[in-house]
């Protein structure tokens, strides 16, 4: 073992952990079928967690815990049907039920510290919560630690089970229980929030821009209104996604065949975890087409990176328009949150959009991977498991949470510059296009010419052409050149909202 990997290793036994209760320190033997290793007697894993430690000490990436939590739903959920079905006593079942409930809770997160890049079917992950678990429901019947009895890793908690068709179920848990608990609820309410200053700022009137030129105006209520339906467009996408989650792999074992499995078990623990997590969960119709590849979870990332460009040019928009004070746009004044410079005083930055501008450009980098590690299915296994999970929850995690914090600290505290917002519409030369239908293009366009080359404002330009100022201050009204704002933003409202599931 190396220097480095030793040292790795060396971390990982003082990784935070449930006492286990035995008052021992050092190491104890753990066996599987490759011989006996020893491990630190401190923890619950045993002989496969110990030689994943060793074999795959990669980088500083561990397994994200959300998978194991959604690992104690799957062996608590198989216990119950093994147990239902006779195949396992009540003390087992009920000792394996309560080491998964602790799973479950968190309690025993560091029992699990094994790293993203291991075997693609994410089998050491499996034994790492096989292990831990016959361990701790050993321990609660009386038993040793390490001597596989009462309750065995293989036998009983994987019992029916595969790492083939486990982890792709843990994955699916993972993801429903982590996008629909908190990165949608984190998005729709920060376009909750941006459309609530989309209402409140209605009738504004402003000046648009295309190509980031001057454009006709409108109000900053529609421009608003449009980012908000953008986001909540984006987060129905990411929701549609997710019926993928619902088509379970588990009762498929190591080929989609159910080998070892008994008649019904497939049926029986879908129903069984979509009773524990309450989510629609069903065995998957072809468990050769969820084990053999990981398209779902393929479109789940989509589905992030769908709200990624929306959100990213939400944050885009908002710095540009807050630039300044003095030598930018500065139509938006954003909350001064925290200095912006160590040399400059008094200069305050956009940090929370180049926050989430950065996590939307991670998101879409780690899409890309996923996409790629989807179109890795080689025959029966998609064997890219640990690193599409690992970037799904990942991607989720970050985008929830820059969401929460740029709905906070930057989107409910911006103000509008009233005063700069006016004279940008007063100086506009895009307004001359309410003359062309009147005056003809050629003329409104010769106007706006002459007003720019001039320096001008567009009457003075306009009443040199020969314009009467009458009719120019009838036709180039800004407020009666944005169409129906009101409607506009009740038809986002009502277009964009939709029933929570």
């Amino acid at each position: 073992m190396s220097p480095r990997d030793k040292k790795k290793a060396d971390q990982q036994l003082a990784l935070r952990d449930v006492a286990i209760g035995t008052g021992a320190t050092g190491t104890r033997i753990e066996t599987d079928s490759m011989g006996s290793i020893e491990v630190p007697a401190t923890h619950y894993w045993g002989a496969q967690t110990q030689r994943s430690l060793i074999h795959f000490s990669i980088g500083d990436d561990h397994m994200p815990k959300a998978v194991y939590h959604a690992y104690g739903y799957v062996k608590k959920a198989a216990a119950v049907v093994n147990h239902a079905a006779g195949r396992l006593d009540t003390a087992r079942k009920d000792a394996i039920v309560q080491a998964a409930d602790e799973t479950i809770s968190g309690r025993l997160d560091g029992q699990f510290p094994l790293y993203v890049w291991q075997t693609g079917s994410g089998t050491q992950s499996n034994m790492n919560v096989n292990e831990v678990l016959a361990n701790r429901a050993s321990q609660l019947l009386g038993g040793e630690l390490g001597t596989r009895s009462p309750v065995h890793p293989n036998d009983h908690v994987n019992m029916g089970q595969s790492s083939n068709d486990t982890f792709p179920t843990a994955m699916h848990i993972a993801t429903l229980l982590k996008v629909r608990g908190d990165t949608l609820l984190q998005v729709r309410a920060l376009a909750d929030a941006i459309m609530a200053k989309a209402e409140r700022w209605v009738d504004v009137v402003k000046t648009g821009r295309t190509h980031l030129q001057d454009a006709t105006p409108l109000t900053v209520g529609q421009e608003w209104s449009g980012w908000a339906v953008q986001v909540r467009q984006a987060a129905d996408r990411l929701e549609h996604a997710l019926s993928g989650m619902y088509d379970l792999a588990a009762g498929g074992t190591a080929v989609g065949t159910g080998l070892n499995a008994p008649s019904g078990f497939a049926e029986e623990i879908a129903a069984e975890l979509a009773e524990l997590t309450g989510e629609p969960l069903r065995t998957a119709p072809s468990k050769f087409a969820v084990q053999g590849s990981l398209d779902a979870m393929v479109a789940v990332s989509a589905g992030l990176r769908s709200i990624a460009v929306a959100v990213m040019k939400v944050a885009n928009d908002m710095r540009w328009l807050a630039s300044g004070p003095r030598a930018g746009l500065h139509e938006l004044k954003l909350p001064a949150n925290e200095p912006g410079s160590s040399i400059m005083p008094g200069k305050v930055n956009p940090t929370q959009q180049e926050a989430m501008i950065m996590v939307c450009l991670q998101v879409l980098g780690e899409d890309g991977i996923v996409a790629a590690a989807g179109a890795q299915g080689n025959f029966e296994l998609n064997a890219m498991r640990p690193i599409i999970i690992s970037n799904v929850l990942h991607c989720a995690t970050i985008l929830g949470d820059a969401s929460d914090k740029l709905r906070l600290y930057s989107v409910e505290g911006t103000e509008l510059d009233r005063d700069q917002i006016d004279r940008f519409v007063g100086a506009s030369l895009m307004l001359v296009t309410a003359l062309s239908p009147v005056i003809g293009y050629d003329k409104a366009s010769a106007i706006a010419h002459k007003a720019d080359d001039e320096g001008t404002t567009l009457r003075e330009a306009a009443m040199a052409s020969g314009v009467d100022a009458d009719q120019f201050d009838r036709i180039v009204n800004p407020k009666s050149m944005v169409g129906d704002p009101q409607r506009d933003v009740a038809l986002s409202i009502s277009s964009s909202v939709r029933p929570r599931q």
